[in-house]
């Protein structure tokens, strides 16, 4: 799992007008919190953390004034429109520590031939794992899968060292068959009917 340095300032002013100063200087106001210790409130580089948070779940070494910090992120906060960051939570850990996390699911491979449409019911599957540890995602095959199949939580091969944080009966992925277009023909024959009358 990579690990990325982030510098950090701590921050002592708050409310609406000093987050959007943080902002104007192209830094994110952001908390750690953790291990029991009162919350720490900083603000870090916009664009560092911005790449940094490519990588899902990625371990942070945060260096506020001097003092390194891991973390991960936790909760995230953008703009909705323009997509940039407005506020991070990060979770203070420790090597060796677990925590619990949500990563990524990928598939691979073809289903079965005929009309069948692959659902996500879920787009990440909540693991437990060690906070240096973190896998990026997990692959699930759906080669061969047909009309009806399901894959539970289960059923997923999970990285070395990582446990579900979910029941083992949660359905992850299932595969549909798609839907006739049997209602539009239907409509356009009720209105060839109607010109008829």
């Amino acid at each position: 799992m990579a690990e990325v340095k982030i510098a950090a300032e701590v921050r002592s002013d708050f409310g609406k007008g000093a987050a959007r100063r943080t902002r104007r200087e192209s830094k994110v106001p952001g908390v750690v919190y953790g291990h029991g210790d009162k919350p720490q409130h900083v603000k870090v580089d916009s664009h560092a953390l911005m790449m940094a948070l490519k990588t899902p779940n990625v371990l942070i070494r945060l260096d506020v004034d001097g003092k390194d910090t891991l973390v991960i992120p936790k909760a995230v906060q953008r703009e909705a429109i323009r997509g940039f960051l407005v506020h991070v939570d990060f979770l203070a850990v420790r090597q060796g520590e677990k925590v619990t996390v949500e990563i990524p699911i990928l598939t691979e491979g073809d289903l079965a031939p005929g009309a069948n449409l692959l659902e996500h019911l879920l787009n990440t599957l909540p693991v437990e794992a060690e906070a240096t540890h973190i896998p990026e995602s997990v692959t699930i095959s759906v080669a061969g899968l047909d009309a009806g199949d399901s894959v539970q939580a289960k059923d997923v091969t999970l990285p070395a060292g990582s446990t579900l944080a979910v029941e083992d009966d949660v359905v992850v992925l299932q595969v549909v068959a798609a839907q006739a277009e049997a209602p539009a023909e239907e409509s356009a024959e009720a209105g060839d009917e109607a010109e008829q009358a």
